[in-house]
């Protein structure tokens, strides 16, 4: 097999980055299937107090880290939110959600190899069931019939796979564009993106535009949708830094345990027996 080009490399590599722009101010790596983020004042109100040491949140990193998330937000108030309320404002909410149906339905074939990997042989079937079902039914995913028929969304990453063979998080990490990550989601995020059969075809056959229109679609829809809740945070934290740094980790590790509870931050009950 041949060896890729130093400019495809290139273009590969820029197509991957803008296709993480969302994740600039958004606390995941994949972040079109989250569900709707809520922000509990409250407790991001302990979270400040609680945060503690750096090494407590695995963020040794963090004076770096913080730099870094704050040339991000600068960027995010420039160009991404600003870009996103147009967006917003120009598509109707049904044509937004029919973006946000093709964008997942695309990722299916991703979706799929996390699940069988992850061995879960139920959820891959699931995979599938969607994929033909919007494919053909849903008019190539515009439309999301199989959630009505019983069979949501549900978004796996390489990340969740690595985690799930016990791989460990590594330190926290803000990356330049590409936002909160950790060691562990990093390579995920890397390994998805040169084996996204989207990604390859669109680069082996000479039309990036295809992964470049994804990748903009992708980064709008996403920071279209959390504008609000976003504005919320930032306006009601007292470390914004560190109201993202729990809400990214806090939804990734909700995502590995496929919304399970922890069962590690589950209160004692003594035995009286």
């Amino acid at each position: 097999m041949s060896r890729p080009s130093t400019s495809l490399l290139l273009r590969r590599t820029a197509m991957a980055t803008l296709l993480t722009l969302s994740a600039v101010t958004l606390p995941a790596a994949a972040q079109d299937s989250a569900p709707a983020l809520t922000v509990d004042k409250a407790a991001f109100a302990d979270t400040q107090v609680a945060a503690g040491p750096a090494d407590d949140v695995n963020d040794p990193l963090e004076p770096v880290n913080r730099a870094i998330f704050w040339v991000n937000e600068g960027l995010d108030v420039v160009v991404i939110r600003p870009a996103a309320k147009v967006y917003r404002t120009v598509l109707p909410t049904p044509v937004q959600k029919g973006v946000r149906n093709v964008l997942r339905n695309l990722r299916s074939p991703l979706d799929l190899t996390n699940q069988l990997l992850q061995g879960d042989w139920q959820g891959a079937g699931d995979v599938l069931r969607r994929f033909t079902i919007n494919t053909t039914i849903g008019l190539g995913g515009l439309i999301d019939v199989a959630a009505t028929h019983g069979y949501t969304y549900e978004y796996e990453s390489l990340d969740q796979t690595l985690a799930v063979w016990g791989l460990p998080e590594g330190p926290y990490l803000v990356l330049p564009l590409l936002g909160p990550s950790s060691v562990r989601d990093a390579v995920g995020f890397a390994g998805e993106f040169y084996a996204d059969p989207v990604s390859n075809y669109a680069s082996n056959t000479d039309r990036e535009w295809i992964s470049f229109s994804r990748a903009s679609l992708t980064a709008l829809d996403t920071r279209a949708e959390y504008i609000e809740a976003l504005d919320d945070v930032k306006r009601n934290s007292f470390d914004y830094y560190a109201s993202m740094r729990s809400l990214y980790r806090q939804r990734r590790d909700g995502w590995i345990r496929d919304g399970k509870p922890d069962v590690e931050q589950m209160p004692n009950i003594p035995d009286y027996e």
